[in-house]
């Protein structure tokens, strides 16, 4: 299953958004003009439907209807997520509107399922006018009532979203008890629990990418301390004849990061999401991202969207206007535009500019230069 289309209406940034979407997304766009944001439309769809989630947590985890819903709202202060997904030759569409009941419980307005020309679902439903507190819950995270469509939330419970924060990584102590942590927080453990060989197969193909990167670096392995507790050590080139091992304790945030970003991509699943991939990485490995999302995607048709502000990430000439996502924020909520639809982007590039010099100048603030006024009186 691949998402073909998101339709966003009052959902945080945006007043209204639809867009067509591809195998790769790349946002850009300034800062706190809601590229997460965006991002946290395909996590919300992956809450719904996973265990440990529901409607209720998804919303709540966001902090309420209030928090969600756009502060440009207006007439319609209804919240709506849509995705148009296509699987083989079919098309399957799943639409939540939402808002709150009079005790300030997030409430479902309307869901709809539609599976070609079939509609699988429509809500509410005379059961739900009969009894509201049925609102508070989507069929979707029901497997009693969505075994008609339940293909669909399997592959929404399938989409991942990491942004590691190496210090998490390096104090596992303060994760305990984290499953699926977005943040890393149980890096080192989902590394534990996958099978032997497959993650002895991972970490060879890591090893060998990381040693572009990090040229010293001769060996990669897990072990668990006298805790239990699972640690990645890595054998550095040194002057010693044996060289010299360290832990992920000592990794360099970069290091860190390049390697769950190598291991995630190196398993299967539905959409991953990620958040300056960059961060840390020298500009010559991030100009290499793409190539390396490239071939992920040729190999498991896993759809990549993430959000960066690097020319060096931009610079890749396989990057298509149709994969960049440009976000404009405006006083009626932020506008979301495909390159390829922007006239003067695309004059700039028959002009012989690259895609990072036609796009990134439209992400700066107007007055970025007055911060080197910070601390005159």
């Amino acid at each position: 299953m691949n998402i073909r289309k998101l339709t966003l209406h009052n959902w945080k940034n945006f007043a209204q958004a639809e867009v067509k979407i591809c195998n790769r997304l790349f946002l850009v766009g300034p800062n706190a003009s809601g590229k997460s944001n965006f991002l946290d439309a395909f996590r919300f769809l992956r809450d719904l439907a996973s265990i440990g989630g529901g409607f209720q947590e998804a919303v709540e985890r966001r902090g309420g209807v209030t928090a969600l819903r756009c502060l440009a709202a207006r007439r319609y202060p209804d919240i709506t997520l849509g995705v148009v997904v296509r699987h083989d030759a079919e098309e399957w569409e799943y639409e939540l509107s939402f808002n709150q009941d009079k005790q300030r419980r997030p409430a479902v307005r309307s869901e709809r399922v539609r599976r070609g020309d079939d509609i699988l679902l429509s809500r509410p439903t005379r059961e739900d006018e009969k009894d509201p507190a049925r609102l508070t819950q989507t069929y979707l995270e029901q497997v009693n009532v969505n075994q008609r469509f339940r293909e669909l939330a399997t592959f929404f419970a399938s989409i991942r979203y990491l942004h590691i924060v190496p210090q998490l990584v390096r104090e596992p102590d303060r994760s305990v008890g984290r499953a699926n942590d977005p943040f890393g927080g149980d890096f080192l453990e989902q590394v534990a629990k996958t099978p032997e060989k497959t993650r002895n197969a991972r970490l060879r193909r890591i090893q060998d990418a990381l040693g572009v990167a990090v040229p010293q670096l001769q060996g990669i392995e897990l072990f668990r301390d006298n805790r239990g507790t699972p640690h990645l050590r890595a054998k550095y080139q040194h002057w010693r004849p044996q060289g010299a091992w360290q832990t992920e304790e000592q990794f360099s945030d970069g290091t860190l990061r390049l390697m769950g970003l190598l291991w995630v991509a190196l398993e299967g699943g539905g959409p991953l999401l990620l958040e300056e991939p960059e961060l840390s990485l020298h500009p010559e490995v991030v100009g290499f991202l793409p190539q390396m999302f490239a071939r992920m995607q040729r190999r498991a048709g896993r759809q990549i969207f993430l959000s960066t502000h690097s020319p060096d990430l931009l610079r890749d000439e396989g990057i298509g206007l149709d994969e960049v996502l440009l976000l404009r924020p405006t006083s009626e909520g932020t506008k979301v535009s495909p390159a390829n639809d922007l006239q003067d982007i695309r004059d700039l590039l028959e002009g012989g500019l690259t895609l990072a010099d036609a796009v990134i100048p439209r992400t700066r603030p107007e007055n970025a230069v007055q911060l080197t006024l910070f601390g005159d009186k």
